[in-house]
């Protein structure tokens, strides 16, 4: 991600996957920015989001190598989060994600932490209990215990 991105003020979508990023860089220049995809890279942690953090809206950063969520409270507006198949494997981690005060739709499918509670089938629950604005979790809805019983 070099220096050259920064001359793309105007655009609202960026596709940078499968590339070899090793590092999220250069996006100072990027002030319209709502949609980053940088799927499939061997991106190992989010550092360098601080300068699209007022405006991104959707993060696609699944298949990569990213372990630990340091850095992802900046995004204020991000209301879409695909990271599946990566490395997270803490509880610790995860709940840093509920100090994203937009995030409704989250994809965490393949991460240590996801497979070792989905084996134990209450994946869900915990993950939604620990994030609770969270509207839709690995594709499914989620529904709200309190919600079921005001209708």
């Amino acid at each position: 991600m070099d220096a050259s991105l920064s001359t793309l003020a105007n655009c609202e979508k960026l596709s940078l996957s499968t590339n070899c990023i090793e590092k999220i860089a250069n996006l100072n220049g990027l002030k319209n920015l709502r949609i980053l995809s940088l799927g499939r890279n061997n991106i190992k942690n989010l550092n360098g989001l601080e300068a699209v953090g007022d405006t991104l809206e959707e993060l696609w950063i699944s298949y990569n190598f990213i372990e630990k969520l340091k850095g992802i409270h900046v995004m204020k507006k991000l209301k879409i989060l695909y990271m599946s198949n990566n490395l997270v494997k803490d509880w610790a981690e995860f709940v840093k994600l509920a100090e994203l005060p937009c995030l409704e739709d989250l994809v965490f499918v393949g991460n240590p932490l996801e497979e070792k509670h989905s084996a134990e089938s209450n994946w869900i629950e915990e993950a939604t209990k620990r994030v609770p604005k969270l509207k839709k979790l690995d594709g499914t809805p989620v529904i709200k215990e309190d919600e079921e019983e005001e209708n």
